[in-house]
């Protein structure tokens, strides 16, 4: 199950007089600062805007769409209510981003059509919000099956027809396939899942490696045998800024540091864990991106102890004549949950 254009979806809900115009959802919503597209809707898609793409792309690209900050935590109650109906019809999920999930429907009661439609017909009910859904045997042919008939989309794949259902669509949809992995493969004369299919497995691993390799042979053909993961344990959660204006003030750079490190903690006391390794992140204005890490004795919550070792990972960089254009802090070796 896949939300359509949810953020943009959620402002148009917001403010109705927004539909049909182009919407982009992104940083702090001025496309002259700074910031990316989180989501646009699908008029302002037609422009060539996508997630990603850099605010100040995305309005040169389509200078009259309405552009609007990210307001996470409106997008984050609605997400609930969507993830407490998957539930309801199908304990066995995986919660994969605020937007999306994974559900075993294999156990439940009718066909994959009216199931569809009870999901559909329930978050249109309690959201106002349309959605996409892919059924297939396995998570990988379920999830490409989503996007195939966006928007309010239901593409159902069978046992045996995923190599067919696959075959024509842009080798990019492929998990696994990044902007490289496609530009190495258009070279080979492969542009289509159906292409990379028609490969032996032997000649793929040959141009990237026996695992990669292995798993673009079987991905094109439709197998995955990966388990929904209904219980998830982090590895680490992050926040980072980047300034509208590169900086070199040690003090500006210290007073965010600490709040990112706030912000952070306040993030692993919601979730219920502690954290053992700290890192901080620059990037300077020539994009060069440096990391320092500190790796602590015991695991701790402690916004106190964390931005003392912050302030010490900080201090390990040379910024003499140098400015920053980001700063971010990451928690990761989280090692216990808190009782709560």
């Amino acid at each position: 199950m896949d939300m359509d254009a949810f953020f943009a979806s959620v402002e148009e809900l917001r403010h109705p007089e927004l539909k049909g115009t182009p919407v982009v959802i992104g940083g702090g919503g001025d496309p002259t600062k700074r910031g990316v597209v989180s989501t646009a809707n699908y008029e302002a898609r037609k422009f060539g805007v996508h997630s990603g793409m850099p605010l100040r792309t995305a309005v040169k690209l389509c200078p009259h769409a309405v552009f609007l900050p990210v307001d996470y935590g409106e997008y984050s109650r609605v997400s609930k209510i969507i993830k407490g109906i998957l539930r309801e019809i199908s304990p066995v999920m995986q919660d994969v981003g605020i937007d999306e999930a994974f559900l075993d429907i294999s156990g439940i009661p009718g066909s994959p059509e009216e199931i569809s439609k009870r999901i559909k017909d329930a978050i249109r009910s309690k959201t106002g919000l349309s959605c996409s859904i892919g059924i297939a045997p396995n998570k990988l042919v379920a999830k490409i099956a989503s996007d195939i008939q966006k928007p309010d989309g239901l593409t159902i794949v069978e046992e045996g027809r995923a190599r067919d259902a696959l075959k024509d669509l842009a080798v990019r949809k492929l998990w696994g396939v990044g902007p490289k992995t496609e530009e190495h493969l258009k070279k080979m004369g492969i542009n289509t899942i159906g292409d990379l299919a028609a490969r032996t497995e032997e000649e793929l691993a040959g141009h990237f490696g026996p695992s990669h390799g292995g798993y673009l042979y079987e991905a094109s053909r439709g197998i995955d045998d990966s388990p929904l993961v209904t219980e998830w344990t982090p590895k680490s959660t992050s926040r980072e800024t980047t300034f509208q204006e590169d900086i070199s003030d040690w003090q500006e750079l210290a007073r965010v540091l600490a709040e990112l490190v706030r912000r952070v903690v306040s993030d692993m006391k919601s979730d219920g864990f502690k954290g053992r390794t700290v890192t901080v992140k620059v990037r300077y204005s020539d994009f060069k991106t440096q990391t320092r890490s500190i790796t602590l004795q015991e695991a701790t919550d402690s916004v106190e102890v964390l931005r003392k070792a912050a302030f010490e990972a900080f201090g390990r960089f040379d910024l003499k004549g140098k400015k920053v254009r980001l700063l971010g802090f990451r928690m990761s070796g989280f090692e216990e949950k808190v009782a709560q």
